[in-house]
């Protein structure tokens, strides 16, 4: 037998800070789909699927936290440490709209249509924009008083037509109806929230917290179990297989490694490359391949299956 192949990663350079988020687009009608990263040195940068360079986002004025791209990759939104969150044309790369706050933002979400933008961050404060009126006030969602959360937001992410998710470092996650500015739904974790992310294809979201990845219904009359676990190390970050559902991937902040768990939690690959902590970890849309993001400044893009020709990879055997 011989042995398994390894997978080697591409490694897509470009930033000089640590990379602080990923986000892939859906897949788009032409079959492809596009990466867009976020880093400490303010400036965010989009990547075809094969991860090559297409262009970086200029304007920023600090860390970015968070960028993601609409359903149809024509915008992207970001949020920074500038006190700002931005919205890009991401064929042109001009920013299209640039809203203040009071505090660090640390995550967007554009709604499904592209004409909204939910933000949050050290505020404590949900965020609405219109768009189509980017000169109004925005509106906030709040729980009790002027806050939505207790602790400074972590996550936003937008489910469906009409619902919000946030996650904080109060433990707490929050479901908002964007029609009637409303919580509906609370979950309340014993630590805080270090990530959340929407699956769009499962509609599931992954969320990290202390030792502990839970795969909960993105909404929740959606009829999914939540499945939790309970890893030995606490993960940054975790991203299921859109497709198979079958495992996940982590990266840590303890070590400079990412880890494939089967969807139980049994470790079946350890991947060694990254020089820093793995802040970040997402599959792609097509599920062929996971990126990665570290306190080292490089993406790192794996296989899911080595030796598959796909993308720059070529495949061994004449697969």
């Amino acid at each position: 037998m011989s042995a398994p192949l390894r997978s080697t990663p591409l490694v897509a350079p470009g930033h000089t800070r640590p990379i602080t988020h990923l986000s892939f687009s859906p897949i788009q009608d032409d079959g492809t789909f596009l990466l867009v990263s976020s880093c400490k040195d303010g400036n965010p940068m989009l990547r075809e699927w094969t991860g090559d360079w297409i262009g970086t986002f200029l304007g920023h004025k600090g860390a970015v936290w968070s960028t993601k791209l609409s359903v149809d990759a024509s915008r992207a939104a970001s949020g920074s440490a500038d006190f700002t969150a931005k919205v890009w044309d991401t064929y042109s790369g001009n920013c299209l709209h640039s809203f203040p706050h009071n505090h660090i933002v640390r995550s967007v979400a554009l709604s499904p249509q592209s004409s909204v933008l939910l933000t949050g961050g050290q505020e404590k404060k949900v965020r609405l924009f219109d768009l189509n009126r980017p000169d109004a006030e925005p509106d906030f969602l709040h729980d009790s008083g002027h806050l939505s959360h207790d602790g400074t937001i972590k996550s936003v992410v937008w489910v469906g037509d009409h619902t919000g998710v946030t996650a904080g470092e109060d433990g707490k996650i929050k479901w908002w109806d964007l029609r009637s500015r409303e919580m509906t739904k609370v979950l309340a974790f014993p630590d805080p929230i270090t990530s959340m992310e929407l699956s769009l294809q499962t509609q599931r979201l992954v969320v990290t917290s202390g030792k502990t990845v839970e795969f909960i219904p993105a909404l929740p009359h959606m009829g999914h179990n939540t499945h939790s676990l309970t890893l030995r190390y606490a993960p940054s970050s975790a991203s299921i297989h859109p497709i198979l559902q079958d495992r996940f991937v982590t990266g840590s902040m303890s070590d400079e490694w990412v880890r494939v768990h089967g969807i139980n939690g049994e470790e079946r690959d350890v991947l060694k490359g990254h020089h820093g902590p793995v802040h970040c970890v997402e599959f792609s849309p097509d599920g062929e391949m996971y990126a990665s993001g570290s306190e080292d400044g490089t993406i790192r893009l794996w296989q899911t299956t080595p030796g598959k020709t796909y993308g720059l990879w070529q495949g061994t055997n004449g697969h």
